[in-house]
Order: C-alpha cells, then structure tokens, then sequence
C-alpha cells in the first residue's frame, strides 16, 4: 500500500465511527474519533499530514454531519497547527503524558466548537458535553499503539 492510501484509509474509518448511530445517552461519550486519527498522524508525520488536511477533513466532517460549514474545518486546523508545532515534544512523552496532553488538545477542539455553536445559537443541551475529551483520552493509548503498529507493518513513512 501506498503511504498516502494506509492515512486516507484511516481517516475515512474514523469518518465513519463518528457518524456510527449511538443511543441517546451514549452520544456524549463518543470519543473525537476523527481527531484522534489527526492527532496521531501529525505527531508521527507532520511533513504528510498537517494543516491543511486537517481543515480539508474538517470540511468532509461538516458536509457528513450537516453542521456550519468549517466550523470542524477551523477547530481541527487550530489543534493540528499546535500539534505540528510541539511534534517533537509529544513523541518523547510516555503515552500517560500524551493522553493528557490529547484531552487538553480535544477540549480546545471542544471549546472551539461550543463558542462557535454559541454564535450559531445552537448550544449543547448538557454539561455532559465535555464527556467526550475524557474518553478520548482513555482511548489514545490503545489508538496510538494500533495506529503505529498499522504504520510499521504498510511501512508508512
């Protein structure tokens, strides 16, 4: 497989376990799956995966999800502009340090889009809004070791 095809492939699984039906209580808890998927691929390749394709899949995510046009486009670009910009620190992070530096990176993309659902007038009905950056934080671990484990073995670089 081609480098490009093991990222685009991963990120369209990630499209789809976001807009995977949930009951009505679970929908808080659904982890930033396409995020997450960002997140890895820029710390691991920041010359591949970056700003841009941050923003692109962002629009893919508002056009899947029916939201405002960029507003994931924004807030995945800001997070992943950070994330290109401290690669080299959270790769030396022992995987504890980077779920934390994750849920810190997943509520700033929260933020982002409840100030912009603010403006919008379209506010989150809960508090269990926030739900979603603790589990995904539980879930970096476990992401990250399969993510760089597919990347060794189609040998993405």
């Amino acid at each position: 497989m081609h480098n490009w095809t093991v990222i685009i492939f991963s990120l369209i699984v990630a499209l789809m376990l976001s807009l995977l039906p949930m009951p009505e209580w679970a929908m808080w808890a659904r982890p930033a799956w396409v995020l997450l998927v960002l997140i890895y691929w820029s710390m691991t390749l920041p010359h591949r995966v970056g700003v841009l394709t941050a923003w692109m899949i962002g629009l893919v995510m508002d056009l899947l999800n029916a939201n405002l046009l960029g507003s994931h486009a924004m807030a995945y670009a800001i997070v992943i502009y950070l994330v290109t910009r401290m690669y080299t620190r959270l790769n030396m992070y022992p995987l504890l340090q980077q779920g934390i530096c994750v849920m810190i990176f997943v509520i700033l993309y929260q933020f982002i889009l409840f100030c912009i659902q603010g403006f919008a007038g379209a506010l989150p009905a809960s508090n269990w809004y926030w739900l979603s950056s603790i589990v995904s934080m539980l879930l970096w671990p476990w992401l990250f070791v399969l993510m760089r484990d597919c990347r060794h073995r189609f040998s993405v670089a």
